[in-house]
């Protein structure tokens, strides 16, 4: 089961990268691969692995989409098994969503994309900031912006988004303020 949806995922992966490489091949010209593309046979027995969702129509495609997907399994296949990790982790975690949590990510990721640079830089860095923090730091502050309610935590999402950087910044300041000296008052009584 878990061979079949790894790869499920690795063709799925191929599959991006191949819908990403689409411009780019719209403007090939099919006369740069002589003799119709590359048969599944010449393929190494990695590319075949990465890409074996696609044999049974390999010979049939376009050499530029073969070309594409080659290029995809090799990106793959360049991927540290950390990173190959993190991305299965989150192909099970979009399998696992309800088709509302992923249109809501999808929703996010436009208004991310519609956000001047800097900000998008900002938002970056606090995500690493909150990412480097030890797991239970942040399982802590997950428990703690849950227990708010929907309607204050919207509320104060908008307050922050109408805050400029300077006071966003004073904010995070008094923050770490606080978690600090909450930090050392924990120290203090064992």
């Amino acid at each position: 089961m878990r061979t079949l949806s790894r790869r499920r995922w690795l063709a799925t992966c191929a599959a991006l990268l191949t819908v990403a490489a689409l411009p780019a091949l719209a403007d090939a010209d099919p006369q740069d691969s002589p003799g119709g593309g590359v048969p599944w046979q010449q393929l190494s027995p990695e590319q075949q692995r990465v890409l074996g969702q696609f044999r049974g129509r390999w010979e049939r495609m376009p050499p530029q989409q073969q070309q594409a997907l080659l290029r995809g399994a090799e990106r793959w296949e360049s991927l540290s098994p950390e990173q190959r990790q993190r991305i299965e982790q989150r192909a099970e975690q979009w399998r696992n969503m309800t088709p509302e949590q992923r249109q809501e990510v999808r929703d996010r990721a436009e208004r991310f994309k519609d956000l001047p640079p800097e900000e998008q830089q900002r938002l970056r860095e606090e995500y690493r900031r909150y990412r480097d923090r030890p797991s239970e730091e942040r399982a802590e502050i997950r428990k703690r912006w849950e227990q708010v309610p929907a309607e204050e935590r919207q509320k104060r999402r908008e307050q922050w988004q109408q805050m400029s950087p300077e006071e966003q910044d004073k904010v995070r300041e008094k923050s770490r303020d606080k978690r600090d000296k909450r930090d050392k008052d924990d120290e203090r009584d064992p």
